[in-house]
């Protein structure tokens, strides 16, 4: 049996800057590890993970999300977690969520999140 099992962070924010920093400020604030790098998931697709985990309704739908593997253990990520306040919500996936199966399963299939920062124009 593994003494560490591997988590899940789900970014959902309302647009990729917000995710983006988000996913900065777990690595860097949090002193999370990434286990993969970070897969870009449907918006859609992260709402209802989130209603799932957390088991309570929807508040606000998302307009951009992402989806990475934690070399930390969920008890560890949520603690860290805690600790900092990314511009986008996080939810952290665990073996005990019911989805954490199909995020293993899946996860390689997701499209590579893209980590630079959209040029904004200004008027």
């Amino acid at each position: 049996m593994e003494s560490e099992v591997k988590a899940f962070a789900v970014i959902r924010g309302d647009n990729s800057d917000k995710v983006n920093v988000a996913l900065h400020d777990l690595e860097h604030y949090g002193r999370m590890r990434f286990a993969s790098k970070p897969k870009r998931i449907e918006p859609n697709f992260a709402d209802n993970l989130l209603v799932s985990v957390v088991g309570v309704p929807l508040r606000a739908r998302c307009n951009s999300a992402a989806l990475v593997e934690l070399d930390n253990n969920a008890g560890s990520a949520i603690s860290k977690l805690r600790k900092i306040h990314p511009p986008a919500h996080v939810v952290i996936v665990s073996p005990r969520h019911d989805v954490y199966e199909e995020l293993i399963d899946k996860s390689e299939l997701y499209p590579e999140f893209e980590r630079s920062f959209a040029p904004h124009t200004s008027i």
